[in-house]
């Protein structure tokens, strides 16, 4: 998977992880508003997360990570406030409270990075040469 596809997935699985376990986050009361209301908050976060691309393409040092991780989560949080407004207009979506706005910041940017780390190490040299 490219790394793309892994920040778009890391953030699928972040905002669908935010929607279910925090209580100031409402995605809808019937499964197809809840649906449309990860979609529309995926679809937001992933735009705006490509026009300013903040985060690792591979393995970094656990000091680039978490500078990465920092930075990366203001990111997260100015989104998540936009979604706050933004959601009921698209959607069914509503998030409620700076602490929600937080910690839903929170879990999309370490779904983000820790995607970000799991992919492949590049090959240093073949054996046998």
């Amino acid at each position: 998977m490219s790394d793309q596809g892994r920040r778009k997935l890391g953030v699928l699985v972040g905002v669908a992880l935010a929607g279910g376990l925090l209580p100031g986050v409402t995605l809808g009361t019937e499964p197809p508003d809840v649906v449309i209301s990860v979609l529309a908050a995926t679809l937001v976060t992933v735009v705006l997360t490509q026009l300013v691309h903040i985060g690792p393409s591979g393995r970094v040092p656990v000091p680039v990570l978490a500078v990465f991780g920092l930075v990366g989560f203001v990111q997260d949080a100015l989104i998540w406030w936009l979604l706050s407004w933004l959601g009921p207009k698209i959607s069914e979506l509503r998030v409620e409270g700076l602490t929600t706005i937080l910690l839903a910041a929170l879990i999309t940017r370490a779904t983000v990075l820790l995607l970000s780390q799991l992919s492949p190490s590049p090959a240093v040299g073949t054996a046998g040469d």
